[in-house]
Parts: structure tokens; sequence; C-alpha cells
């Protein structure tokens, strides 16, 4: 059995030059590493919007999310506002990370840095079909919280 795997077509934006491309940080990476094109800083409760130099063509059928790296959050406390950020397979503008400061202390980036990973998913559009009611479930209406701890 032959699998094609999606292509993401990257383009280098004049400030993104000179930075290593996204990667997989290991065989079983899900997400692919992406840099800051800029040396930044972040006071606590602090957001930023980070540009990474790229561009890219997301396959049509998929999103690009835009998550936290794990470490970051760990150590620093550094989390991304609207995460999952999405890039739909439309746009073409230069990839930006909103990143907010959690943290008690002041952070410093260098350019180059890894700031966040990127994620490739699968996305189907629907078709709306408005009723009159819908159907019952067991959980019914129940909403946060409404299935234990």
């Amino acid at each position: 059995m032959t699998t094609t795997q999606p292509i993401l077509k990257l383009q280098i934006l004049p400030h993104g030059e000179g930075l290593q491309l996204p990667f997989y940080a290991t065989p079983g990476s899900a997400g692919l590493d992406l840099p800051a094109a800029e040396s930044f800083a972040m006071a606590p409760g602090e957001r930023v919007i980070v540009g990474t130099g790229l561009a890219m063509a997301v396959p049509f059928g998929f999103e690009a999310q835009v998550r936290p790296r794990s470490g970051l959050a760990f150590k620093h406390g550094i989390s991304i506002v609207n995460a999952p950020g999405t890039i739909d397979s439309d746009y073409r503008g230069e990839v930006k990370v909103l990143l907010v400061n959690l943290g008690d202390l002041p952070v410093a980036f260098e350019r180059g840095e890894r700031i966040a990973q990127l994620v490739i998913a699968p996305v189907q559009q629907v078709e709306i079909s408005l009723v009159d009611s819908l159907e019952d479930t067991v959980r019914g209406g129940g909403g946060f919280g409404s299935t234990g701890i």
C-alpha cells in the first residue's frame, strides 16, 4: 500500500533568510518546530505577535495548527493566546505567533529560537441544515463539569 504525504509549501520571506526551516525534532513528533524571525523580550502578562519569516500554502482539506511548546510553557509560562491558532489553506501571509507570558518573570528570546509548533491536521467543511429540534442524548444540554471531575 502506498500513501502520499501532503506537501506543505514554504516561502522564506526576506527577514526569514538564514533561519532553520521548520522541522520535526524526533521521528514521532506531531509538530514542526517554528522559529522566531526576530529577537524579543516579554514581561509577565505581556502578549506579543512574533513573525516566523515564513509564508506557506497548507494543502486544501488541511489546516495548520499553531500550538505552544511544552518546554516553554513548563519552564517559563509561555503559551499561545489563541491556542491552537489555525492557519487556513487559503492564507498566504506571514505565519505569526501570538505569545503570552503567563509566568512571573520576564523572558527573552533570540532570533531563531523555537517558539511554537505547527501541526498539520485534516479538516472537513460541513453543510448547514437548520432543524426545529435536535436528537436527545444521555448528556443532553449538560455543559462545563456536567460529566464529573
